[in-house]
């Protein structure tokens, strides 16, 4: 198995992407996970939101990616969608030697991280990505995104301290929130989206996930949306892995979604 830290900034140690991916296998070519953990931009889940998502479809014939990327005073929008794109261009320019296929690279994350994660499917192609990034056009779109229990909008109940940290100040404007509330950015380059959520969650509403489902609706987008009946923000893997000593975390319904995830991504041609 190929273990490793890729450095994605020379100036600042903590960007950096953590590589899971198994021995090549003879005429087995995988596909590949970028996996963005959440925490509203303001630290990074990575203990339940990173490696173990990592190693869940790692077990499941995919090489993993987690990505470590900037927070709080540096989280000001486009850095951290910058760092996602250039975590892309690191898988896809070593396909070869992680045993991968570049055509079928897709990025899961949740809460913030599926912000991140729903940001480099709808606005792969801005402009400030490429004057910062040596990159073919479109090297960085994802084949398939998978935002879990994600922030999306602000023009629905949301967790807003997000929001806060990507537009760099305490009071943004409805021009500056609008900018970064991505079903309003969904259109005909959108990548397909698996879209995952629980009813119950209170710290960032389903109605994020319901609100981005239909701009792909509208915009005739394939799309995949699951709403879970119980579970708080943060399921995670929903079982004993990821609980933190917390029992309403575990919630046997709420774990299959990482099947229903690879199902999907499967089925994306």
């Amino acid at each position: 198995m190929i273990y490793e830290k890729i450095s994605l900034d020379a100036n600042d140690e903590r960007i950096y992407l953590e590589v899971f991916a198994p021995d090549k296998t003879k005429d087995y070519i995988r596909d590949a996970l970028l996996v963005i953990p959440g925490g509203g931009y303001g630290y990074l889940s990575c203990d339940r939101e990173g490696e173990p998502i990592a190693i869940e479809f790692l077990q499941k014939g995919m090489a993993s990616f987690v990505l470590h990327y900037s927070i709080c005073e540096n989280a000001k929008f486009p850095r951290p969608l910058i760092e996602a794109s250039k975590a892309m261009k690191h898988i896809r320019d070593n396909a070869e030697k992680y045993g991968i296929n570049p055509d079928r690279v897709f990025v899961t994350g949740f809460s913030a991280g599926g912000h991140l994660t729903a940001s480099l499917g709808t606005l792969w192609h801005l402009k400030e990505i490429y004057d910062a990034i040596d990159m073919p056009y479109g090297y960085n779109k994802p084949t398939g995104i998978l935002p879990i229990y994600p922030v999306i909008s602000a023009n629905v109940p949301t967790h807003m301290d997000s929001f806060r940290n990507i537009l760099g100040c305490e009071n943004p404007s409805a021009e500056e929130l609008s900018k970064y509330s991505l079903e309003l950015r969904v259109d005909e380059k959108s990548s397909p989206a698996f879209i995952c959520h629980t009813s119950t969650d209170t710290a960032v509403p389903s109605y994020n996930a319901l609100c981005f489902a239909k701009a792909y609706a509208d915009a005739n987008i394939p799309y995949e949306l699951h709403i879970f009946k119980e579970s708080p923000h943060g399921m995670s893997l929903a079982n004993e892995i990821t609980w933190e000593g917390k029992p309403e975390r575990i919630n046997k319904s709420c774990q299959t979604w990482t099947n229903l995830a690879k199902l999907w991504m499967d089925d994306i041609k």
